[in-house]
């Protein structure tokens, strides 16, 4: 399922929905940002690109049939280009070669920029949220401003945003992310109840 699975029309319409449900009872302001990828793995191709020539080079060397040593340096670096073209075309084996720890990283430190980037730390209150997802990573971060302090949401909080993240994170489900995006309304308004002066200051329609 690709970004477009979160990003069409009927999508942004659903999750614009949900955050105007969330914000009618807290004064938090959610942003939903959708990414299709957190982070540049060149050196997964590299990598998958290498395994192909050294299998070639292999075949060249200890197969029995006969080869022309002038077009094996070509040939082996036609089978890089090709291992290469295969990783990056194939995001199934892009994904399952790169390192887990590597891709949520890059997850995290994209969604702290995009949050910089797209000004969610300047609302009044300091009391932003962005929710930032990442398609090819299958990850969902979660970045609060300082006015919204997450020792005093506690456990319950926590485990919406884990309920976020295993949308994605199990077989990307945009019904389960909206149904979790929607749980945390009822988290903030505890600690954040919307004030009867309160304004929209971000926008509700996802970022994409």
């Amino acid at each position: 399922m690709g970004t477009s699975a979160f990003t069409d029309k009927a999508a942004k319409a659903e999750v614009a929905q949900a955050i105007r449900e969330i914000e009618r009872a807290t004064a938090a302001e959610v942003v939903v940002a959708v990414r299709p990828l957190s982070g540049h793995y060149r050196h997964t191709d590299y990598l998958v690109g290498f395994a192909l020539s050294f299998a070639a080079l292999l075949v060249f060397l200890f197969d029995s049939h006969e080869f022309s040593i002038e077009w094996m340096p070509l040939d082996t670096v036609v089978a890089f280009a090709l291992g290469a073209y295969l990783s990056a075309s194939f995001p199934l084996l892009r994904r399952a070669l790169t390192s887990r720890r590597l891709m949520r990283a890059n997850v995290q430190t994209a969604a702290r920029a995009t949050f910089f980037d797209l000004g969610i730390g300047k609302t009044a209150g300091r009391t932003g949220i962005l929710v930032y997802v990442s398609m090819f990573e299958k990850g969902v971060e979660v970045v609060a401003d300082v006015g919204i302090d997450r020792a005093v949401l506690g456990p319950s909080f926590i485990s919406a945003v884990a309920a976020l993240d295993a949308a994605l994170a199990h077989g990307t489900s945009f019904p389960r992310f909206t149904a979790a995006l929607r749980a945390l309304g009822p988290i903030l308004s505890k600690t954040l109840p919307r004030l009867a002066d309160d304004i929209n200051e971000l926008p509700d329609e996802p970022h994409a």
